[in-house]
Parts: structure tokens; sequence; C-alpha cells
């Protein structure tokens, strides 16, 4: 547990991480994730439970661990005038077996910028470069905070490839990241939290084929008539984003060829079709939107309760 003040930022969060695996650890901003990972990296000391990494105790055992780990902090960190060639052979000085800091350069694309100054890179080629300096010291466990954030999509997919080459070392992995599709794509598994609480934990596979199945979700052109749709099929069906549609119906083979046979007949795409499995994304919205309206009943509940017992309380006066 860590609390700030009277609020519980991390509260009774349990899970571990296989070595040599990827974990996202997901959640909406002021979920807990930060305060999570810096208590894991042995920045901020938890006022309850226990924390282990490779075994040690993140702040007890700090200068044993330390070497063990690699750490990518969202922005900062690094001198605005150096160089990445330069902050990564500095950074590399600080272990007895640390990566070649040329081959790193190369490896996260920035060969081409070797000695172009942090100032005058791209967001993407900061973020590029703090993975590399994570890196470095061919840590045991990676810690990576949004590693992705701002960075193109060609850049995006470099950095998940050598991210992927981390857990085939052998490396463990933990990512936070607000692209749900790629800790889709990426993870070994995932937990999701809200409120400093797990909200649901498994393989991405595991969480996509929970909850509920009764409805079909399509893409096609955006502005479908709706309406037609819902009387062809006997269902509600909503346009819940351009060209995102849902059906309130179960996925039956038969609503399924309905659906399709009515675009058929409008000579109309079907850009992805998804009956009774769910994106991570579909599955992260659904449970922190319940746990929203949990908080919020909560929140009432208390306020009602407060309410009445002031009122008794002006009674017996």
């Amino acid at each position: 547990m860590v609390r700030y003040g009277d609020v519980a930022a991390v509260d009774g969060l349990t899970f571990s991480v296989p070595r040599g695996s990827i974990l996202a650890l997901l959640g909406p901003n002021g979920a807990g994730k930060t305060t999570t990972v810096e208590a894991l990296e042995g920045y901020r000391r938890p006022d309850g439970g226990t924390v282990r990494v490779l075994g040690l105790d993140p702040r007890r055992d700090r200068g044993s661990l330390t070497p063990r780990i690699g750490v990518m902090l969202q922005e900062g960190g690094v001198y605005t005038g150096i160089r990445p060639a330069e902050v990564l052979s500095l950074f590399a000085s600080y272990y007895d077996d640390p990566a070649d800091p040329d081959e790193l350069v190369g490896r996260v694309g920035l060969h081409d910028r070797r000695r172009t100054t942090w100032r005058h890179l791209s967001g993407g080629e900061k973020q590029r470069l703090s993975l590399a300096l994570a890196l470095v010291g061919r840590p045991e466990v990676a810690f990576l905070d949004e590693p992705t954030a701002g960075v193109d999509p060609e850049g995006r997919q470099l950095i998940r490839s050598v991210v992927a080459a981390l857990r085939d070392d052998g490396v463990t992995v933990l990512l936070t990241t607000h692209d749900l599709d790629e800790a889709e794509r990426l993870a070994d598994h995932v937990v999701i939290i809200d409120h400093g609480r797990i909200l649901a934990s498994g393989t991405p596979a595991e969480l996509m084929q929970s909850g509920t199945s009764e409805e079909i979700r399509f893409g096609a052109p955006a502005g479908l008539d709706v309406r037609a749709l819902t009387a062809r099929l006997g269902a509600a069906t909503e346009e819940v984003a351009p060209g995102e549609y849902r059906v309130g119906a179960a996925p039956t083979p038969a609503t399924v060829a309905a659906l399709t046979a009515w675009l058929a007949e409008h000579d109309l795409p079907l850009a992805d079709l998804r009956a009774g499995r769910q994106r991570l994304e579909d599955v992260f919205l659904r449970l922190t939107a319940e746990q929203g309206s949990a908080a919020t009943d909560d929140v009432e509940g208390r306020d009602r309760a407060g309410r009445r017992g002031a009122r008794g309380r002006r009674a017996r006066r």
C-alpha cells in the first residue's frame, strides 16, 4: 500500500512477473501505475506490504539491485547539450559489463543522429534514446514508462521489436502504456488497475474472452443507416465511433449472416468483425467504467449516510 495523506494511491495490489516475460500495467490517469512502478524501482517507500524485485527489497537492497535493472523515464534526466553517443558512453561507464554504446545507437535507429544534441532531437528520437539508456547496463529487469509515447509509427514498430527482443534474451519487462493495441500485441500478461486496485489480470487472450459476449462489433464506412440495420437484425445497432458499430445481440451465425448480407446488398465493405471476442480496449473501457460507477456509488452512499447522520443529530438536539 502507498498513501498520499488520506488517499490510498495503491491499495492491496498483488501481482508477479515471471522472468523473461513482458507485463503491461494498464490503467487510466491517476490509477496508481506510476506510484506502483516507483515503488518497484525503489524511488517510493510503501506504507505497507512487501515489494521484491529479483528477490531483493528495492530500498533496503538498492545498492545490489540498481545495477541489475534498467529504468526508462518518460522525459528528462539528460543534459540538453549532450549527444546520444556521448550520453550512452557516459552511462556505460557506470556499469561493469555494459552494452556497446555504438551498437545500442544503431539498435534504436539513431545512428544518423548520434552526434545531434538532445535538445535538437525530436520527441520520438528522445524516447528511443531513453530506451537505449535503460538498456545500456544489460538489465535483468527493465521498467519502461510509456515507451512509445509521442513516437511516429515507424519508431513505434522499432521500439516494439527491441522490447520483444529483450524478452527473447530472457529480460523481464514491465511497461506502462495507454496504447492498448500495443499491450494486446506485445504483452504476455496484462494487469489492469484503477483507484490503486487490480480490476483484472491475465493474458491478453484470457481478458479478451472475459465478460459479456452478447454483442457484435464491426467496422464499416461511417454514417451507416443504423435504423435500417436495426430493423433488419431485430437488435439495436449504434455507431459508437465513426466507422465503429455495436449490435446488441448475441453473435449467433444467423445474426452474423444477416449483418454481412445487409452490407453486401448495399455494396458496403466490412473492415473487421468481432463476434463474441472483445479487443483489449473494449475490456479496459468496460472495467474502468464499472469501477468509476462503483466509486461514485460509494461516495454518494457515504454522502447520504452523512446527511442522515446529520439530520439525526439535529433531531436529537
